[in-house]
């Protein structure tokens, strides 16, 4: 894959202070040991933040005591084709097979609803997926879901339904991707998650290769 000739799609939202998390998760902070202000000879600094920030990639370990965490995930499920798909419904709505008007072409499928607009911004009513549409795709051979909001569950679900079945379906999981400037279409998907020991998600620099 020749990246300098194709056109690259950066689907991560910028991460900031202001970047909005789920209420009572960790927000981002960085602040600076050394800088150049300081009179120091480098600029050196850490983070604090949730794992599930921006676009990132949930591990199993997240959502099933019996799951496996971040580290230990096939990378394969987070590079290659990638399909784009609009969904024009309502918000708060979990995204039904009937609600798909395309066929499925690839085994990577990122769902764009545009309701979650502004990723420094908090919204309850964001889409989400069904357990229905889970099992299509994972009948269509897909390999990995995502979408353009922080959850593939609605906002309120404390039984995490989609979560589970993914899990049944040993789907890969992206959240939080930003497809808003994204024609419908396939595309070649990179979206390395950090070797994290342990950690149940991670944060991604996601981005789609036009082919």
């Amino acid at each position: 894959m020749n990246l300098d000739t194709r056109k690259i799609y950066d689907i991560t939202p910028t991460v900031s202070p202001k970047m909005a998390v789920f209420p009572g998760d960790t927000e981002y902070e960085n602040s600076y040991l050394m800088s150049f202000e300081k009179g120091d000879h480098l600029s050196l600094s850490k983070i604090q933040t949730t794992v599930h920030l921006g676009a990132h990639a949930d591990a199993p370990s997240h959502y099933h005591a019996s799951g496996v965490s971040i580290e230990a995930r096939d990378l394969n499920l987070y590079l290659g084709r990638a399909q784009v798909i609009t969904v024009t419904e309502k918000r708060g709505h979990r995204i039904a097979l009937s609600d798909i008007k395309t066929e499925i072409l690839a085994p990577r499928v990122l769902f764009k609803t545009n309701s979650f607009p502004d990723p420094d911004h908090w919204n309850t009513d964001f889409m989400a997926l069904s357990i229905e549409l889970i099992r299509h795709l994972h009948q269509k051979g897909v390999r990995l879901v995502g979408i353009d909001t922080p959850s593939v569950d609605l906002a309120d679900d404390k039984i995490l339904e989609v979560h589970n079945e993914i899990y049944k379906a040993d789907l890969a999981i992206l959240e939080g991707v930003v497809l808003s400037e994204v024609p419908d279409g396939v595309y070649e998907l990179i979206a390395l998650p950090l070797k994290l020991k342990g950690a149940e998600a991670s944060p991604v620099r996601a981005v789609l290769v036009q082919i």
